[in-house]
């Protein structure tokens, strides 16, 4: 298949922007891009991207799929007290809500712009069928590229930790069933739509035995790790009660660091913290909204850029991030930057970057995503900013991330188009849509039956 998208502004994140240009695809890779007028390809479908602004495809670092059903509750909660509310919720999903939840969250994203997501998945009560296959299966039908982290928690309140004894594992368990998903699942492959990492919960729901053990097995598995770490304060007072540390130098103790590892939120970090990702080569994923939400507080994102550490972005859980669009995170990392630190902590430009490289580099997979350049994958979105109105900034890459950003007029996954037109390609959007608002009534019905006292839906 060649594909020719021309007359279009490229911001290729790796090098000079091209004021217009075109880019040429064979297959699913990038093969030539450059100014000027797009080459004539016998047999190439020509798509004109006049007003349109080109850039890679947005790369998600943190999310939680099944969150889509339930959104809206314990709407003024800090992260304990929403995970205190929650967890009996999530407790009574199935794999139908997770497979509902993760086709609607799933076409959310790509709506946003997104080519390329990771999901930390960590719940897996007993008896509801194989729920890393239902949201899987999701990803398959919707078309974008999907790194599932198989999460895990073996720490109930029994034993110190914060979640309902119900709702964790046993650490031969966990590390039996992430070493089946990892060997059912993972494809290495440079074109891979779909790779596995191992992802205990936090520290205070996965114990220092399961987080060792779990390194030991990503690591004789070739694949990555991940996290959250350092989200709230009330965190780092846990670690430091429970192990004498702050949750950075806990992660450096249990051999957690290191540039196959990414850590979500990361947002009470010192200047000792900072320098220690940054010369272990270890990511972070920014999550801005849901920190809002949460009142987390606000991470040092410029601060660890200047540093040289990594960042990319995530939308976090719907529940804590209710119908967050990807692109809409690379405005609110800018204004958080800026409201904190001043106009010149985060450009537009390196916004862009957190949103693409970064959230590549977060995946092991800068090699392959996140810039335009030849042979690399042709996973591509065009912004449609020549409107009315958005045609009265002169710079796409500052209307694209300044402002509200538009809806995707493309998005390409390996060449093919997953969004065309605003509108999904791959399902129906209406029925995605609609496959997450089942999930929801279908996740409130099973947590009532049980008796769990959050699916009152009492949002306050």
């Amino acid at each position: 298949m060649s594909l020719v998208i021309g007359n279009v502004f490229i911001a290729p994140v790796s090098g000079p922007e091209v004021e217009s240009g075109y880019i040429r695809i064979e297959g699913d890779l990038i093969a030539e891009l450059g100014a000027g007028p797009a080459p004539d390809v016998p047999g190439a479908t020509l798509i004109d991207g006049a007003g349109c602004l080109a850039t890679p495809g947005l790369v998600n670092t943190h999310h939680h799929l099944y969150q889509w059903a339930s959104q809206g509750l314990a709407q003024d909660a800090t992260l304990f007290e929403w995970l205190a509310a929650l967890y009996d919720v999530w407790a009574a999903m199935d794999a139908e809500v997770v497979n509902g939840a993760a086709t609607a969250g799933l076409a959310w994203l790509a709506l946003s712009g997104c080519t390329t997501t990771s999901d930390h998945h960590y719940l897996f009560p007993k008896g509801r069928g194989d729920l890393l296959a239902a949201e899987i299966e999701a990803a398959r039908a919707i078309g974008l590229r999907f790194h599932p982290a198989r999460g895990s928690m073996d720490l109930g309140r029994s034993k110190g930790g914060l979640p309902p004894d119900v709702v964790v594992e046993e650490l031969d368990d966990v590390l039996a069933a992430t070493a089946a998903a990892v060997d059912a699942h993972h494809d290495p492959s440079p074109s891979s739509m779909l790779r596995v990492a191992v992802a205990p919960c936090s520290p205070f729901s996965a114990s220092a035995e399961l987080m060792t053990a779990s390194a030991a097995l990503a690591r004789e598995k070739g694949v990555r790790l991940h996290t959250h770490l350092a989200e709230t304060l009330d965190e780092e007072e846990h670690c430091r009660e429970r192990f004498g540390l702050r949750p950075v130098d806990y992660m450096e103790k249990l051999g957690w660091l290191g540039p196959d590892v990414w850590l979500a939120h990361a947002v009470h970090l010192s200047d000792a913290d900072i320098a220690k990702l940054a010369a272990t080569g270890t990511g972070t994923a920014h999550c801005p909204s849901s920190n809002g939400r949460l009142g987390a507080g606000i991470a040092r994102v410029s601060e660890m850029l200047r540093r040289g550490a990594n960042v990319g972005l995530g939308v976090d859980g719907a529940a804590s991030s209710e119908l967050t669009p990807l692109a809409g995170e690379m405005r609110q990392a800018l204004l958080f930057q800026r409201a904190r630190y001043g106009p010149a902590a985060l450009s537009a430009r390196q916004a862009l970057e957190l949103a693409t490289l970064g959230g590549a580099r977060n995946l092991g997979r800068q090699n392959e995503l996140g810039t335009l350049e030849p042979g690399k994958l042709a996973d591509i979105v065009l912004w449609p900013l020549s409107g009315s109105f958005a045609a009265a900034v002169a710079d796409p890459v500052c209307a694209l991330v300044f402002g509200p950003a538009p809806p995707p007029a493309l998005v390409l996954v390996g060449g093919r188009a997953v969004v065309s037109g605003g509108e999904l390609r791959t399902v129906p959007q209406d029925a995605a849509g609609q496959a997450g608002a089942r999930a929801h009534r279908r996740l409130m019905r099973l947590a009532r039956e049980r008796g769990f006292g959050a699916a009152r839906e009492v949002h306050r």
